[in-house]
Parts: C-alpha cells; structure tokens; sequence
C-alpha cells in the first residue's frame, strides 16, 4: 500500500513538473445556465448579450432558458426550485427577492462584489441598489431602473388644444386634461374616447399616496401592517378612485373588459396613459400619431415608484465563479449597451442611462430623459416576505373602490385587514 501511495504522489508531482515542458491546455470549460422572460425583442439582446459573454468568456458555455411569459417564468422558477434544479442565474423583480432570499435559494453576492475588479455598485444608481438589498446582505444586482410615467397622445392633445404635461405639472392639471379628452366622439350616446387609462392596483397607487406625505406601511423600514386607512392614505385614495366613478376619465369594468387601456391608447382611443419603460417598446409600433412620455403629475411633493429587475444567482448554482463571471459582465458597460437596445430598460448604470444609447434623440420618445431625472424622486415598496401576497390583496381592494363596488373607507380597512397575516416576523436567511 506505500509503494502505491508513493507512485501515485511521484505520478503527479512529475505530472506537474513536465507540464511546464509542453503547450497548456484549454481551460476546463464551465456551464451555466441563465433562466429569462420577456418579448422576442428582449430574447434577441439576452441572446446578443450571451455571445458577447461567451467571445470574452470563451472557457463558458452559456444555457439560455427562455420562458416568454410572465406568469408561466414564476412557475417555472418555482417548479425548478422545488425539484433543486434552477438556473444558475435567475432575473427577479425587487418586490420579489425577500422571499426567495428567506427560503434560502439565492446566494448573497456581498462577498463577490468585494473582491470584483470590474463591477462596483458605485457606479449604479443608489435607489435600485438598494431595492435589493434584505436583512443585510446584497442578493441580486439591479439591471435596470425604471420608474411610472405618463403616456401621451400628442395628436389628441393639439387637436383638443391642450397643452402637452410638464415636469411640473400637477393633479388639478391632469384631471382638467382627462376631462377635456374624454369624449364622445360620434354622438351615439357612449364614450368612445377617455382621458386616461391606470391600472387600479397598490402599485399604481402607491407613488399618489407618497405625494401627498402617506406612507403604504406604518414603518417602512420594518414594516408590520398596510396603513391604507391613514386620512393621507385615503385622501390620495380617494382622488385616485374618483378618475373613474366620479369624473369618468378611465374606462369602467366593462369598458376595460371589452379593450385594455393599452389597446385603446395603441389605436388612438385613449390620451395618457400610465406605465413604466416597458411599455416603449410596443409604443414604437405606433404609427398613426406622434407620442412622447412626462412625469407623474405632482401632489404636495414629487414621489415616483420604483421599478428593477436584478440578475440573481441561485443557491444551488453548480458553478458559482462562472455565474458571477455572466453577472458582473451583464452590469458592466458592454452588458448594459447591450441589453438597452432593446429600448424597454432603463439601465442601472449611470453613465450609460445618460448617454446617447439610452436617450437615443432620434428615435421616441422624445423625453427619454424623463426617467433618468426623476431617479431622485424614488421611492420603493418594502423588500419583506410575503409583499406579493399583500400587493395581490390589497389590489383587490383598491380594484373594488375603483369601480364602484365599495367606498374607498371600506376597500381601504378590508386591505388592512387582509393583509395583516402577511406581516409576521419575516424570516431571515
């Protein structure tokens, strides 16, 4: 058994020893697997960015995974998490990393960005950083930093006479426009044109109670219970709810059921609009009328709502370096030039979201800017377990004062309500 332990240690000094003497070898190749969602458009700078990772990278083979929808890439993700078998590097909305973070299946990335040489969350913009960060740790880097503007029809607005919005304008102004573009326009009796289309959700909502100096939670650093019953909260409530049953600017349930606001503004049937970046790209299809973007309008005090999306590296990831290796190289310039092609994204980093990549004058809208100055303006709902849940509930809510079927006092203690079980203790990874 000696004489074997002493060849075998022979065996591979001098395997070390004469492998100075010849060419060296190519590396040991590394796979990893990189879990996607989004519109052809989007797959095609996912599928741009992944060959010019593997041109610099030429020692790792990249899986691109692509689930084109929304909803089925969450149950995916699920699925795959639950068999222990996810992609090494996953995309992940903020609102939604403390509980994958919780149930322990992301790696916290703090102790890859000590030691990077090419990535710093310096060069990012703070509010997106921040989006995910829980219980102290830095679990997903922020790919992107959009935020909810206004949509405009500019065409509607010239022919009403109106003004186009400005970085300040202001709720009365918004309202006075919405009603004044609502109409009727063939004389049947029935509105076939409407001011404004928003989504009756906490998110949508959200950034309105902001300017008006309310909060969402009662702490929104520690965060235990939704605090929509506030008089702020219910004043902002109420104006947001009285778009629709008061003054009739947005479509009602039946209206919205029988065309999506999207779909209304798309065929010129609606004024404004509300979204985030990623509805530019389908706006660019637009060709019957000339379009551009504006801030929300203004409350007491400017307040817009954050929206990121982080790549995010898996717990169970079988090579962890390589992953790190696609992340810090997505987040580099060359990855964000990269993925801003595809004209949805506003980029995390900030020398490239203020450059002519970004901005892009030539090509709408017009007022791309809007989305790099309100990054002061930020605010984000609480990184917790359970925030999805309490958002789904919630909404439910706010979706019943909006189209008549509750007061705004009733939807907003049966929000309260609902959501408390959401808030226990959240459990730290």
């Amino acid at each position: 058994m000696k004489r074997a332990i002493l060849f075998l240690v022979i065996g591979a000094f001098a395997a070390g020893a004469l492998a100075g003497c010849f060419p060296p070898q190519q590396a040991q190749q590394s796979n990893v697997s990189f879990m996607i969602s989004g519109d052809p458009h989007e797959y095609a700078a996912y599928q741009d960015l992944v060959a010019a990772f593997e041109e610099a990278n030429p020692d790792v083979k990249v899986e691109l995974r692509y689930v084109p929808d929304d909803g089925e890439y969450r149950r995916r993700l699920a699925a795959d998490l639950s068999a222990n078998v996810p992609a090494d590097i996953i995309l992940l909305n903020y609102r939604r990393i403390a509980d994958f973070a919780a149930n322990g299946a992301l790696e916290p990335l703090d102790s890859y960005l000590a030691n990077s040489e090419t990535l710093s969350l310096d060069n990012l913009f703070d509010p997106a950083v921040k989006a995910f960060q829980f219980a102290d740790q830095q679990w997903c880097i922020p790919q992107n930093i959009s935020s909810l503007v206004v949509y405009y029809n500019k065409n509607l607005f010239d022919a009403a006479g109106i003004p186009y919005p400005t970085n300040d304008w202001t709720w009365d102004d918004f309202l006075n426009a919405g009603l004044t573009l609502t109409a009727d326009t063939n004389g049947d009796g029935v509105t076939d044109q409407y001011g404004a289309g928003i989504d009756p959700i906490l998110y949508r909502l959200a950034p309105f109670i902001w300017q008006l100096g309310g909060e969402l939670v009662d702490d929104p650093a520690n965060p235990t219970q939704l605090v929509l019953d506030s008089p702020t909260a219910l004043a902002a409530m109420q104006w947001f709810v009285d778009l629709q049953v008061k003054h009739h600017i947005v479509p009602d349930a039946a209206a919205e059921a029988s065309e999506s606001d999207e779909s209304r503004f798309l065929n010129g049937t609606l004024g404004m609009f509300f979204d985030s970046r990623r509805g530019t790209p389908t706006m660019r299809t637009i060709s019957d009328f000339d379009w551009d973007v504006a801030p929300l309008p203004n409350g007491s005090t400017p307040a817009s709502i954050l929206h990121s999306d982080g790549y995010c590296m898996t717990a169970d990831s079988k090579d962890k370096e390589a992953a790190w290796r696609l992340i810090e190289f997505a987040n580099a310039q060359t990855g964000q030039e990269v993925m801003v092609t595809t004209g949805r994204t506003v980029p995390s980093m900030r020398v490239v979201a203020e450059s002519p990549a970004f901005l892009e004058p030539d090509n709408p809208p017009a007022n791309s800017r809007v989305w790099v100055d309100v990054v002061p303006t930020l605010r984000q709902v609480p990184t917790m377990p359970g925030w999805v849940a309490v958002e789904d509930a919630a909404s439910a809510e706010i979706e019943r004062a909006f189209y008549g079927q509750a007061s705004v006092e009733e939807a907003a203690a049966a929000a309260v309500a609902r959501t408390r079980e959401f808030f226990a203790p959240a459990t730290q990874p």
